[in-house]
């Protein structure tokens, strides 16, 4: 088994991320245009102890705030937009074993997670109706154990990762997880990620033929949407909390572009493309619009906290539409200012060479992970008519 540190609070964690987000910056061009996957970063943030962040402080863990994690992801997002995407879902089976494992389940992959292992994940699915459609089948034997047989895409950190959590249906079609060994018999993952951003998440292809699970590594998933939960606010405040980073980062960027490296355009009269009053307008806009993805993110995680404390109906949509709110305005956010550095920094910026279309690539795949446009159709309902959003892990 892996060794890894253990972090103790908020502080540190938000610490050591800061440390890995500026480490990691470094490199991040050459990683995604010549698709080098990230194995050794990964191991160093395993070694870290940042993986470990929300394990329950009975287990062992800092049990971090989720305003502490969002920060944490959006740090690491500043620094490589594909790296801080890899251990998202890391984190949200990590929250499954917290509200639906047993004991002894709980003890043990708590205890795996603070030694530094990873979880990947194995939940999309290609050619089924819709993203809720799964088709990857748990059939019981007869020693009471099970076989796990399925194909799954979009497959991030199972290349990774020392276990592959699995998203599929048992006999009576409820929806289970099951927590696999990633050199486990049947068990092939296929690094065929082709996207044109977020190209070192390798995420691509996990096939399952036949794969024995033993009953004590399947989890009753869809008992979390029977009351109240937080699973998919969770989920999607790490989501808007990478799409706020590309954004600073964007922004960023094109900042330090036009203050060394572009000329300011003949008729402005300045010296400096930065002086130019038309270029300041601009970058106060995007400014704005980088902040107002902060400030969501950051209410978001707060509304998450307090239904986190007192879990109700009321608080869980509280914090569905306050996570929802942020993700929208995170992904408007880097896909603009990520657009936006170009008509900043002017004809050079362009240049293969520079890679700074890595921003926009990564923003535009991103947030194609679910549509904001329903999101957007969940806060009017909510506004209008106090209708509490759906229960389920996109939201």
């Amino acid at each position: 088994m892996k060794s890894a540190h253990v972090i103790a609070d908020d502080a540190e964690a938000l610490a050591v991320a800061a440390r890995f987000a500026e480490e990691f910056r470094t490199g991040a061009a050459e990683r995604d245009a010549g698709r080098l996957l990230p194995r050794a970063e990964l191991d160093r943030l395993s070694a870290s102890g940042l993986l470990g962040i929300t394990v329950p402080r009975g287990h062992g863990g800092a049990e971090v705030s989720a305003r502490t994690l969002a920060e944490v992801f959006r740090l690491l997002a500043t620094g490589d937009a594909s790296l801080s995407q890899i251990p998202q879902n890391h984190f949200v089976y990590v929250n499954v074993l917290r509200r639906q494992g047993s004991a002894e389940q709980r003890k043990f992959f708590f205890a795996e997670v603070l030694a530094g292992r990873r979880f990947g994940n194995a939940q999309s699915e290609a050619g089924t109706k819709h993203v809720q459609d799964i088709r990857t089948r748990l059939e019981p034997r007869p020693d009471g154990s099970y076989l796990l047989t399925g194909e799954k895409h979009y497959s991030t950190g199972a290349l990774f990762a020392d276990w592959i959590p699995v998203l599929a249906r048992a006999a009576d079609d409820k929806l289970h997880v099951a927590y696999v060994e990633a050199g486990a018999p049947g068990v092939t993952v296929v690094d065929d990620w082709d996207g044109m951003g977020q190209r070192t998440t390798a995420s691509g292809t996990v096939r399952l033929v036949g794969v024995a699970v033993p009953a004590d590594r399947i989890v009753p998933h869809h008992l979390t949407f029977t009351g109240p939960q937080l699973h998919g606010a969770v989920a999607q405040l790490l989501h808007a909390a990478i799409d706020a980073g590309i954004a600073s980062a964007a922004l960023r960027e094109a900042a330090e572009f036009v203050r060394t490296k572009s000329r300011p355009w003949f008729e402005s009269g300045f010296e400096t493309a930065a002086e130019d009053p038309l270029l300041v307008q601009r970058f106060g806009e995007l400014a704005l619009c980088a902040r107002a993805a902060d400030a969501l993110l950051a209410a978001a995680a707060e509304a998450v906290d307090t239904a986190t404390a007192d879990l109700t109906d009321d608080s869980a949509a509280e914090a569905s539409i306050a996570v929802a709110a942020a993700k929208v305005q995170a992904a408007t956010a880097a896909v603009e200012i990520s657009s936006a550095l170009f008509e900043l920094a002017g004809t050079r910026s362009a240049l293969d060479s520079l890679n700074l279309n890595r921003f926009w690539r990564d923003a535009r795949t991103h947030t194609l992970h679910d549509p904001a446009r329903w999101k957007i159709q969940h806060i009017g309902r909510y506004v209008l008519s106090g209708t509490r959003p759906p229960r389920h892990g996109l939201l």
